[in-house]
């Protein structure tokens, strides 16, 4: 038997592994709270049910598509891109995938050649790393600034390709129409083509969302922009995306498509029209800012974590250098001992930090997490306070 230097050189995603950690726990009859993802308990919209449900009773067959998607459901999207997102596009500059993740690939796929540069802001979306190193690029890893200015950015080395997530998994970050018009500008003067991710384009507390591609020539800069129905509309594991993207690079995105699965499955693109259809799930957004801001006020008086308050998002971001800056030893001492499962920072690029999902479950579930992490942090506290005492 032979494996591959290509891939035995490879680590699995840490954010799925964590998340087979905690399954194979919960196989085992453990109750873990498992804040290292954020998997909605909200339903997808009724929509979207109702319209698989018709689909499956109504259709005889569901024959394959072309790769890129029916041309019904593409057309739908170009309607919505034009609606919410202000950007006219053709339906042969739209591919239908199976999930933002192979998206990202293709794009990159299509965009680069091996040692090609990317630059990533961190902390970053643990995918964009390892899909880099998957395809042979180099990862350029620059720290995302409270504020995108001309300086800023002046300070970046040039790159091939950038990757923006917008808004930003995981400090909640969502670009202002001003950052986004530095970035255009930017790009523009260095030649880099730019892959934006989208994915959480309706989970902004308050913040406008405006797509990059409104404010530039996309098809001349050659932009990507990539879009999912995983957390905007409660649709994790029904794996649901597209992609935006000039025809060159759509065309070259389904030639990568077609010999590994092909077109998305025709129920899934029924799915994936119906959610996209239905907009904004205020309900949804109503009750994760409740749940935000819960966890915030349980965690305002810890002296050891510094927990930002994101605008936009399923995660929570928080500082924990104070207490270690070790978060991975953090994280696993945390599922060790309390049954809660984190990602660490380290894993996004940035050492120190922890990110928590506070979407899943219950609220009361949620609360019981926050209190054993609480819990866990303080006796490390002690133990460190007791370590410096006897020194």
């Amino acid at each position: 038997m032979k494996i591959s230097q290509r891939i035995a050189a490879s680590r699995p995603l840490a954010t799925t592994a964590m998340h087979g950690r905690v399954e194979a726990f919960r196989n085992e009859g453990m109750g873990i709270i498992d804040f290292s993802i954020a998997i909605s308990h909200f339903p997808p919209p009724a929509s979207v049910l109702d319209a698989v449900s018709r689909a499956v009773q109504d259709e005889r067959t569901m024959p394959y598509t072309g790769v890129a998607g029916a041309l019904d459901v593409r057309c739908g999207l170009c309607a919505k891109l034009a609606r919410e997102n202000r950007v006219e596009a053709a339906a042969g500059e739209i591919i239908v995938t199976n999930g933002a993740k192979q998206a990202l690939y293709e794009a990159l796929y299509a965009m680069t050649d091996p040692g090609d540069s990317v630059l990533i802001f961190k902390p970053h979306w643990p995918a964009y790393v390892t899909t880099c190193q998957l395809l042979g690029l180099e990862p350029v890893l620059v720290d995302l600034p409270d504020t995108v200015t001309p300086a800023a950015l002046a300070a970046c080395p040039r790159a091939d390709l950038v990757i923006l997530n917008n808004p930003h998994n995981p400090t909640g970050k969502v670009f202002s129409r001003a950052e986004l018009e530095y970035l255009r500008d930017w790009v523009e003067s260095t030649g880099a083509q730019v892959i934006v991710d989208e994915s959480y384009e309706h989970l902004s507390f308050g913040p406008v969302h405006t797509s990059f591609a409104a404010l530039c020539d996309w098809r001349q800069i050659g932009v990507v922009s990539i879009f999912s129905a995983s957390q905007s509309y409660a649709m994790m594991g029904w794996r649901l995306g597209f992609a935006l993207a000039p025809a060159a690079i759509a065309e070259a995105m389904q030639t990568l498509q077609g010999p590994i699965t092909a077109a998305a499955s025709h129920l899934a693109q029924v799915a994936l029209a119906a959610a996209f259809d239905s907009g904004r799930q205020q309900h949804m957004i109503d009750e994760y800012r409740q749940r935000r801001d819960t966890v915030l006020r349980l965690v305002r008086e810890v002296s050891w974590l510094d927990m930002h308050c994101p605008d936009s998002g399923p995660y929570l971001w928080g500082d924990v250098r104070s207490l270690t800056r070790d978060a991975e030893a953090f994280a696993e001492g945390l599922l060790a001992e309390e049954g809660v499962a984190i990602m660490p920072g380290d894993a996004l690029g940035v050492p120190g930090f922890i990110r928590i999902g506070y979407i899943c479950d219950d609220t009361d579930t949620l609360i019981e997490g926050v209190r054993r992490l609480v819990a866990f942090g303080d006796r490390m506290a002690d133990r460190v306070a007791d370590q410096l005492a006897a020194a």
